[in-house]
């Protein structure tokens, strides 16, 4: 099974380096020296990673035969993808791979139907679940715990208990402006 593990951003240096946007949460094991990746196109790979080292926060990669600026700038925006063993789990047991969350049903703690994820969504502060309700229209629903309540993966389901506005028009507008100021009667 494949795993976009990072997407390449831009050339650090002159010496080939380029930063990644990381998209796995085990990259010691997917973007380590060594590690072979295919791309997305495919016609810019497959790479094979020659050295990685944090920088301000960042990644920092470079890729064999890559050699200079010019050659990383080339590789800007490419997907790097990993093949990995579908039967494998993440490290820690509340985590989970895109593949086991796709096409989960997604329903309320009563059980009322929402709809069923068909795309997530990696944000700097958090991943999204793009949910297709039954009347075809689409729902954002955030993967934080406050939210997902429960993920079933023997029941193909996610369980959410949503705040009022998040997937209807229940939302409560509170606003002060109308209220008397204090000490007026």
């Amino acid at each position: 099974m494949e795993l976009v593990v990072a997407r390449i951003g831009r050339a650090h240096g002159i010496k080939g380096e380029v930063t990644v946007e990381v998209r796995t949460d085990e990259p010691e094991l997917r973007l380590s020296p060594g590690a072979v990746l295919r791309t997305d196109p495919a016609s810019a790979g497959p790479l094979t990673i020659e050295t990685g080292r944090v920088h301000s926060g960042r990644l920092m990669l470079r890729f064999a035969g890559v050699k200079d600026r010019t050659g990383a700038e080339a590789l800007r925006n490419i997907l790097l993808i990993a093949d990995v063993d579908p039967t494998e789990l993440p490290a820690e047991e509340d985590e989970y791979y895109d593949h086991q969350l796709m096409d989960l049903d997604v329903v309320l703690e009563d059980g009322t139907e929402i709809g069923r994820i068909t795309e997530i969504s990696h944000l700097p502060s958090q991943d999204l679940f793009i949910v297709e309700r039954p009347d075809g229209t689409e729902v954002m629903i955030p993967f934080v715990e406050e939210i997902v309540a429960e993920i079933d993966l023997e029941e193909q389901r996610c369980v959410i208990t949503p705040p009022p506005g998040l997937i209807d028009d229940r939302a409560e507008v509170v606003s002060t402006r109308d209220a008397e100021p204090e000490g007026e009667a």
